[in-house]
């Protein structure tokens, strides 16, 4: 029998330099200890102290915030450290995190905490505080580290590409005129400048002026920039710059998306992509759309002369009416140019900036989608979190992109990009009956063989077990009489967009190999709570035994004596919920519009994932939730009694890829984690007519999960109001006994951490922000007190500890510290939980999370009229448009201490060998970055070569889809309910 997938560990998204612990990432040796066992003992003697601090600063002319990252530079760990540094003005400490901070006259400590004492050999701790002062605020200029002097780092050069312009257009062969300026700092003189177009390296130049013209780039898209390298080996990548390159002469439009306001105008350029021999006459149209919207004027003349110099068009919207409509600018002999324009309403401040950064977001220069229109993960190639590689992406992010595309159908009546949105996940993430074609054969009276889940990677292979009875699959039967199928309808949970592996499982095929094109279907996590991404061994989820080993990667994970191949997929439930949580949006949206038929096809189709999405609530095995200790003590389930009703951590399903071999599995999860609940999609499909499932049973099982939901909510809710961990049937995932006086929910048991444990599950904030938002929604839209409930001490929780600085930049909660247990539930009588605590370990100003943290403010207001909850709300969004806009979207620069661990050993069996598909050797041997040489060819490879040879922590800013459209959500979602 096949192994049976586990998912991945949910990335953190810590985002900020405050973050001491990165994404999958943990001081996990210390972060595991009670911290009555944390002690720190004396100083490192100074002589062994080898230390860069970098120190930067927020200043608002009253007041700041400081934050200084301590690098250890030795070659052994640091244990225990007091930084120290002096003001030369009257900067007075106001309070500080990640440290006790003291001081004394101009002089100032801060002391580890008990969980930050340890500094690796060449890795960072970051720590911060807030000051006051008058008159000047001069920085430091030397800092100590238990008395020794530390080094200044050594600041990376400053490169700005000057040429070409952003939004230009070019024909097919022209020159493009690429151009950067570059400094250097600390002495230092600039080498070279490297210019890229994505990732591919086009062209160098060794002097300045740096310049270069390249007629090589192909029809379409490009994401440009340049890349400084100095004298000492450091280097800096400019901003992007996108450009299309067209086939043959073009008009070239810019801005291709505008938003106008009832009574007013706006304009939009138009010129020539190449010089003409002959004057041409261009004619300006309106071509589709509401009629509120004219242009003038009609037509313009460009001469040989001014062909690349623009001419405004001017757009006007009527007083009344809103929508959108096209205008197409037309002339002989070269391509269209076309501008999407949406009439506003006269005070739509925030659907203008949702509408600005959904035109950055969608331009295809800037980097967001492949050629398929799949959402990456991130613009940038380079980053490690759950994927681990950016151009992969996740449910979540196609999520995503269904819910953004609601919200433009809302504000600008146009549903066809969300249809589309929708048809492009059914297409790529959703298996097709190619990608599973045996379901026929699975037996839902035996739906799985059960294999353990062990503690540590090293104690994999999991040996199948066949004398566990699981319990029986109630949902498969009643499935296939809705739908006539035996395939499942859900998303597969991560894919390798543009085969960067190499194993080729593009939908509909099964490992057609590196030369592939196109997504790929991958898989990652399977061993365990402790497997961080820094351990895990991608695989193909259709494994024909072509790369890895004798039985291609199967072995790694489960131990049998005989494999088979087979295909497999992992659902993440919280993205499909998401899927039709954005899919209720957008039929009320749309009815409010008058327009739910243009929708209603695939709403039906956000029903259908919604039945299926109901294996996520059912234990692994299909035991019987409740008391359940021992795998073959604890019973098989029968009915429903093997439900939980909660979203849990995945569903998975695959089978043998020989359809003459009949055999298919089907698992639930035993884990439920509290980020992961949506009571919105539960009262969506439960009560919304539209979303109701086809199958008998589907809205009475969404209506109890929905009270179930509101009840886990209410058990996790720690005495300062933070939502806890979560709870599991199966203890450490093998049914083991747990510590005694473990509280329990309708018998499932207290889990602090559920599913993985480096770092911990419990400590992102953004959990918080996520799923307390979904509440926020379903209580704007109910009123259910139940809700109320939950989100009154919630929201007075969150905002007790959120900054709002005078000049509008803010700090709201990254990680989180937990100690003690919730009371045993009582539906009847719920406890306060007294012995439940949450303490905030460091702050962030993070700009997916500060989106999401908004919109639960936004809806939480509009329902309660909590002044203050408005406000933040407000507050969060004003900063971020403020102060952290670029090119490409919204963004805040990260520091990556935990690149430290592209070296991580990845475990792997002695004896065991095998190759992935570029030829890499998996042994014993292999680290992260063995199995993964690709990266070595990234332009942003030599970051981490010079961490890993002792520089500084690299610093990235990350363009990640999600944060991005989150953020677009949160303008749109303030001005529908508060604007």
């Amino acid at each position: 029998m096949p192994p049976h997938p586990r998912r991945p560990h949910r990335p953190r998204r810590p985002h900020g330099p405050r973050r001491p612990v990165r994404p999958l990432t943990a001081l996990a040796a210390v972060l595991a200890l009670p911290a009555a066992l944390l002690t720190v003992g004396p100083p490192a003697q100074a002589a062994a102290v080898q230390c860069s601090v970098d120190y930067t600063t927020n200043d608002w002319g009253s007041g700041f915030t400081a934050e200084l990252t301590l690098t250890n530079r030795a070659a052994t760990a640091l244990d225990g450290w007091t930084l120290s540094y002096a003001y030369t003005g009257d900067q007075r400490l106001s309070n500080g995190w990640n440290g006790t901070w003291t001081q004394t006259g101009r002089t100032v400590s801060v002391t580890n905490a008990a969980w930050n004492g340890t500094v690796a050999a060449g890795a960072a701790v970051t720590t911060g505080a807030q000051f006051a002062y008058t008159g000047t605020n001069t920085a430091p200029t030397s800092f100590s580290v238990n008395g020794t002097p530390c080094a200044g780092a050594h600041q990376p050069p400053v490169t700005v590409l000057t040429s070409p312009a952003p939004g230009a257009v070019y024909g097919e062969g022209d020159a493009v005129p690429l151009g950067a300026t570059a400094a250097a700092a600390d002495g230092a003189t600039i080498s070279k400048v490297e210019f890229y177009s994505g990732t591919s390296l086009i062209g160098t130049d060794t002097s300045a002026p740096y310049t270069l013209g390249v007629t090589s780039l192909p029809v379409g898209a490009h994401s440009l920039y340049a890349k400084a390298y100095d004298s000492l080996g450091a280097g800096g990548e400019s901003a992007p710059v996108g450009i299309t390159v067209a086939a043959g002469p073009a008009l070239v439009a810019t801005p291709a998306q505008l938003s106008v306001r009832q009574g007013g105008s706006g304009t939009f350029d138009l010129k020539l992509s190449t010089r003409p021999p002959a004057d041409v006459t261009v004619t300006v149209a309106r071509t589709s759309g509401v009629t509120g919207l004219t242009a003038s004027p009609a037509a313009l003349t460009f001469t040989p002369a001014n062909w690349n110099t623009a001419q405004q068009v001017t757009v006007t919207a009527a007083s009344t009416g809103t929508g959108t409509a096209v205008f197409t600018a037309t002339a002989p002999g070269h391509s269209e140019a076309e501008v999407t324009v949406a009439q506003l309403a006269a005070t739509s401040t925030y659907d203008a900036r949702f509408l600005d950064l959904y035109g950055k977001i969608t331009n295809p220069a800037n980097g967001y989608f492949s050629p398929e229109g799949i959402p990456y993960h991130s613009v940038e190639t380079l980053i490690v979190e759950a994927p681990d590689h950016g151009h992969e992406t996740t449910s979540e992010a196609y999520s995503y992109l269904v819910w953004l595309q609601a919200m433009y159908g809302k504000i600008t009546g146009d549903w066809s990009r969300f249809n589309g949105a929708w048809d492009t996940l059914e297409r790529y993430m959703i298996p097709t009956h190619a990608d599973q074609p045996t379901n026929f054969a699975y037996n839902a009276s035996k739906p799985a063989s059960y294999a353990p889940e062990w503690d540590l990677p090293s104690q994999y292979p999991a040996k199948l077990d066949t004398g566990v009875a699981a319990g029986a699959d109630p949902l498969a039967a009643e499935l296939k009489s809705a739908y006539g199928t035996d395939d499942v309808y859900g998303m597969h949970w991560i894919q390798d967009v543009d085969n960067v592996y190499g194993y080729g499982n593009e939908p509909g095929t099964c490992s057609t190999g590196p030369t592939a094109t196109g997504p790929s279907y991958i898989n990652t996590f399977q061993r365990g709570p402790q497997e961080s991404v820094w351990e895990t061994v991608t695989h193909p989820t259709c494994d024909r035994f072509a790369y890895g080993g004798r039985n291609g990667y199967l072995d790694l994970f489960t131990g049998d004596s005989s494999y088979a191949r087979q295909w497999k997929f992992t659902n993440a439930p919280d993205a499909d919920a998401r899927a039709v949580q954005a899919a209720y949006w957008a039929d009320v949206w749309a009815g409010q519009q008058g327009k739910g038929a243009q929708v209603a096809t695939t709403i039906g189709k956000a029903a259908k994932m919604g039945d299926y999405l109901r294996y996520a609530m059912f234990d692994k095995y299909f035991k019987k939730v409740g008391d359940c200790v021992g795998p073959t003590a604890c019973p098989a389930g029968s009915g429903k009694n093997s439900s939980h009703y909660l979203m849990s951590w995945y569903y998975a399903w695959g089978g043998a890829t020989d359809t003459s071999a009949g055999w298919a599995w089907r698992i639930g999860s035993s884990h439920a984690h509290g980020g992961y609940q949506n009571p919105l999609a539960a009262y969506a499909l439960s009560s919304h007519a539209p979303l109701r499932p086809t199958s008998a049973t589907g809205a009475t099982d969404w209506a109890t999960s929905l009270t179930r939901q509101l009840e886990f909510y209410r058990w996790l809710q720690s005495d300062e109001g933070a939502i806890a961990g979560g709870a599991t049937n199966s203890w450490q995932g093998r049914y083991a006994t747990p510590p005694t006086g473990t509280p329990t929910f309708h018998g499932m048991y207290y889990d602090e951490k559920p599913v993985y444990h480096d770092p911990p599950s419990n400590q992102w904030f953004g959990f918080q922000a996520w799923s307390m938002e979904r509440v926020a929604e379903y209580y704007q839209q109910t009123g259910d007190t139940a809700a109320g409930t939950v989100l009154d001490k919630w929201v007075a929780w969150a905002l007790s500890r959120t900054t709002i600085n005078p000049d509008g930049t803010y700090r709201i909660p990254s990680t989180l510290q937990w100690s003690g247990a919730p009371d045993t539930w009582n539906a009847a009588s719920p406890g306060a939980n007294k012995g439940l605590h949450v303490t905030v370990a460091d702050y962030t100003d993070d700009v997916g999370v500060a989106a999401a943290y908004a919109k639960t403010l936004t809806y939480y207001a509009a329902r309660s009229g909590h002044a203050e909850a408005a406000r933040v709300a407000k507050a969060l969004l004003d900063g971020m448009w403020t102060h952290h806009q670029d090119p490409l979207g919204i963004a805040v620069p990260e520091t990556r201490a935990d690149y430290n661990r592209f070296d991580d050993p990845v475990y792997v069996p002695s004896g065991w060998t095998g190759t992935m598909p570029n030829g890499d050797t998996v042994n014993s041997s292999s680290t992260f970055a063995s199995i993964r040489s690709f990266y070595e060819d990234d332009p942003a490879w030599p970051k981490i070569e010079a961490y890993l040879a002792g520089g500084a922590a690299p610093v990235f800013t990350y363009h990640r889809f999600w944060a991005q459209a989150d953020i677009a959500l949160a303008m749109g979602s303030y001005a529908e309910l508060l604007e």
